[in-house]
């Protein structure tokens, strides 16, 4: 996971990576899975998580796995999760 700059968004890697190399735009991207326009362009732009039922619809159409949009979403939400995290102490080991 990259430590200077975020990882790749799963929307991101979306669109660069799938569906511009199909020629595919995310208006009959988002037809092909019965979803509206507007849910897939947030996922795109960032605005939205991929969620397990994304993931599953995602792998289903692009041949990748549900896992691999999960561990996208995952890097994505651990690493902005850090920027904002305080620590906490750790416990004493248990007697």
């Amino acid at each position: 996971m990259p430590i200077n700059r975020p990882p790749t968004h799963p929307g991101g890697m979306l669109l660069k990576e799938f569906l511009e190399p199909l020629e595919m735009n995310q208006k009959q991207f988002a037809e092909h899975l019965g979803w509206t326009c507007a849910r897939l362009n947030e996922i795109v732009n960032g605005r939205r998580n991929v969620s397990a039922h994304s993931a599953l619809a995602f792998g289903e159409a692009l041949g990748t796995g549900p896992e691999f949009w999960l561990n996208l979403q995952r890097d994505w939400d651990l690493w902005h999760a850090r920027n904002s995290h305080e620590r906490v102490p750790r416990l004493g080991t248990a007697s």
